[in-house]
């Protein structure tokens, strides 16, 4: 009769143990650092389109080495950052948006410019990139919504009773530092060529 109390209790504290965050816990932080590797992928998915991209338009806009050595030096600047999801903070999450906005920013301004060149603009292979690249910026703007919400989510359970108990007795995690979309990051669609009837 004894065993079959004890086994009770166990099987009662497995239970609360379970419904206040210790398996959840550790899943959302496994869920935060997935969501970073993979806005990182996008991000750097779009790096690797930019070299072709840049090749491209020199071919048609040569004078406007200004324009490309932008996106070059942006591009530079963006590959150096990484971030660090078990060591994340705010000064390395704007450091990294930073770079991730001027990035944009250049990008932008390499279509304006494109935009002067209707050579450019039929070029087979000047469409293909185009294509790929906003097709990275949407991914990008998915695997971050992603990983906002991932961090909102752990965020919850390290402040949230009951699971914060849990969080304060067995792990105590801080909670994570939000992403933001910077002016930086909107720098694309701030820098829209202006339509001419």
């Amino acid at each position: 009769m004894k065993s079959v109390g004890k086994a009770v209790f166990l099987a009662v504290l497995v239970g609360l143990a379970s419904g206040c965050g210790w398996r959840s816990i550790p899943q959302a932080l496994n869920t935060v650092e997935a969501t970073v590797a993979e806005m990182t992928n996008q991000y750097k998915r779009r790096a690797d389109l930019i070299p072709n991209l840049v090749a491209t338009v020199k071919g048609y806009a040569e004078h406007e080495s200004e324009t490309l050595e932008a996106v070059i030096s942006a591009r530079a600047k963006a590959t150096s950052m990484t971030i660090d999801p078990s060591n994340m903070n705010a000064e390395q999450i704007q450091q990294f948006q930073a770079a991730q906005g001027g990035l944009s920013q250049a990008l932008g301004r390499l279509m304006v410019v494109a935009e002067a060149y209707p050579n450019l603009k039929a070029d087979r292979n000047f469409r293909e990139l185009q294509a790929q690249l906003e097709g990275t910026e949407n991914r990008i703007t998915v695997a971050r919504n992603r990983h906002i919400e991932s961090i909102r989510n752990f965020n919850n359970l390290v402040t949230v009773p009951p699971e914060s108990w849990t969080n304060s007795i067995f792990y105590n995690h801080e909670k994570m530092t939000q992403w933001t979309v910077d002016e930086g990051e909107r720098g694309r669609n701030e820098v829209a060529p202006a339509v001419k009837f």
